[in-house]
């Protein structure tokens, strides 16, 4: 194998473990829901999702997922809704 495709593959290992490099600017996906699959994008700063939920509440939980996921490598500034995703604990009996 090529000695400058060695250094560039173990740069890529490197990077993997440093998303702070990466800044999405804008992007589109679809996401496969429990009803449905609804198109999300993220552009100029703003989410956007197809979901009936997301029209009326500028948020959804495709969005937050997304947002969640993506959190390390997302401008500063564009997650608009505090994300907590963590399991909730069980109620102490």
């Amino acid at each position: 194998m090529n000695s400058s495709i060695i250094g560039k593959m173990e740069k890529a290992k490197r990077y993997v473990h440093e998303r702070s490099r990466i800044n999405f600017s804008e992007f589109e996906a679809d996401f496969q829901g429990e009803h449905d699959t609804y198109h999300m994008s993220y552009r100029n700063g703003s989410w956007r999702c197809s979901c009936n939920f997301f029209a009326t509440n500028d948020v959804c939980s495709h969005t937050m997922a997304v947002q969640k996921l993506l959190s390390e490598m997302m401008p500063k500034g564009t997650l608009p809704h505090e994300i907590c995703l963590e399991p909730a604990l069980p109620h102490a009996r």
